[in-house]
């Protein structure tokens, strides 16, 4: 058999044909070799070119010979010598150079990321962080140079997803350090981590995470929650899951102070009081499960949020916290609370309700109010309503004046609560101002009238027989 025929193999069918390949090992190994004693005896700038131009004739043969091995030797070895050499230009001209060649094998240009990859990320870390440098500006503009390049490469190519999902996380980072927030925030939107297959499902759900944060950061709120209804509850309570629920919920909470939402706000806590990590420490779980208290307690009266208040005055934790203890015992009495409450001052100093320093300290540009005066005000309302409630349970009517001397208002304020009460559709109640009367019963037509009045009379007619027959039963025996 002739030397050609040896070196020639038959490799995978292409288009009804046998694809030819050819084994250049051999002249690989000692094409490479020669390059870099080419550098290491010369040591010039054209030396690196000369070693260049002598890979790059071999790299074409490689390619068209289908000789894939030997293809990703040649393009690694390429790299390095520009690397080694410290020429980042060089590097840069040789991976676009070689990711760009026609019908250039995606193995080899696999191979050409993940060699860079080291270079410029921490790859046996996270594998997103950026390298620091310290050599001067120079270096990091190379860096960041390699990296876009690096993305540029990986782009569309659904074997380097995953790769390029943390380039993108870097470049994220880099931005974020220089104080672009929302640059770092829209390149970060450019990947739907999602739809990728590749990635595992903690480093998606890490990676939604970054990208609510960010959003957050750039008070872009509507796609903070956008993004968040791509993370799946059910995931976070699986094992092993504990402190990416703790952040999923925490930036939760950002938004929903924002959006002064009170019942959302009490259920992210809570799911962050039950997460185990959070139980295991008594700090932790003594600041979730007092800020579900008090965000319940400013929570819009509800069938939810009174079957929530229920179940967490059965926790036995909550005992330890005797201020919570008692002031949700307190609205879960059917009984008018006083304001302020005993430990009012104390619940309203508490973090959250102060806010992390954003909007607490801000004024709202609707409102005009800082957070914390939101929810004092709403505090106070949420007392009066139930107060109003309570009310309504005892008194089909009551004068006026009499009401607001039981809520500690004004008649003025004790009508506008009354208002905004029935317009919201959580009480029935009628306001007979010349009679100074407030009527909490609705007023009856004559067919529910009659209806009742027919009901009550047919169980006045079962209880007659009833007895009836009981009598007639006692005589019978008495009889015998």
């Amino acid at each position: 058999m002739s030397s050609a025929a040896q070196e020639t193999s038959h490799g995978k069918s292409m288009g009804g044909q046998l694809e030819e390949r050819i084994d250049l090992s051999s002249e690989t190994t000692a094409k490479i070799s020669q390059a870099q004693q080419l550098i290491s005896s010369s040591g010039s700038s054209s030396a690196l070119q000369d070693a260049l131009a002598l890979l790059a004739a071999l790299e074409k043969r490689c390619r068209v010979g289908n000789d894939t091995p030997s293809l990703v030797k040649v393009c690694e070895a390429s790299l390095d010598l520009c690397h080694t050499a410290n020429d980042s230009e060089a590097l840069l001209a040789t991976l676009k150079t070689l990711s760009t060649r026609r019908s250039q094998k995606s193995k080899a240009i696999a191979s050409l990321v993940s060699k860079c990859l080291p270079w410029v990320v921490d790859a046996d870390g996270d594998g997103f962080t950026p390298l620091p440098v310290t050599t001067g500006e120079d270096a990091i503009k190379a860096r960041d140079a390699l990296v876009e390049e690096l993305r540029n490469i990986t782009d569309g190519k659904m074997y380097l997803e995953a790769e390029r999902a943390r380039l993108t996380r870097t470049v994220a980072i880099i931005k974020e350090s220089e104080g672009d927030i929302a640059g770092a925030a829209d390149v970060l939107q450019e990947v739907h981590v999602e739809t990728y297959g590749s990635i595992s499902k903690r480093e998606k759900i890490e990676f939604i995470l970054e990208q609510m944060r960010l959003t957050l950061a750039k008070k872009d709120y509507v796609r903070a929650h956008i993004v968040s209804n791509k993370i799946k509850r059910a995931m976070l309570e699986e094992e092993g899951m504990g402190e990416e629920k703790v952040k999923f919920y925490t930036l939760l909470t950002t938004y929903y102070k924002h959006e002064k939402e009170a019942l959302e706000l009490a259920k992210c806590y809570h799911a962050i009081y039950s997460t185990p990590s959070v139980q295991s420490g008594e700090t932790q779980w003594k600041e979730a499960l007092t800020n579900t208290v008090v965000f319940l307690c400013l929570s819009e009266y509800s069938n939810e949020v009174k079957d929530m208040m229920e179940r967490i005055n059965l926790d036995g934790k909550l005992e330890k916290i005797p201020e919570c203890k008692e002031t949700l015992g307190r609205y879960l009495k059917e009984e008018i609370i006083h304001y302020p409450l005993p430990h009012q001052e104390k619940l309203e100093s508490i973090p959250a309700f102060i806010d992390d320093g954003e909007s607490g300290g801000s004024k709202d540009d609707e409102s005009g109010t800082t957070l914390k005066e939101h929810w004092h005000t709403t505090f106070h309302t949420r007392i009066i309503q139930h107060n109003l409630r309570i009310t309504s349970l005892y008194y089909r009517q009551i004068h006026t004046s009499r009401l607001a001397q039981l809520l500690s208002l004004s008649t003025a304020e004790t009508e506008k609560h009354i208002s905004q009460m029935v317009s919201s559709g959580s009480l029935y109640a009628k306001i007979d101002r010349p009679k100074d009367v407030v009527r909490f019963s609705k007023k009856r037509s004559e067919e529910e009238v009659l209806s009742d009045w027919g009901a009550d009379i047919k169980e006045l007619l079962g209880l007659v027989e009833k007895t009836t027959y009981l009598i007639h039963k006692e005589n019978m025996v008495q009889s015998h």
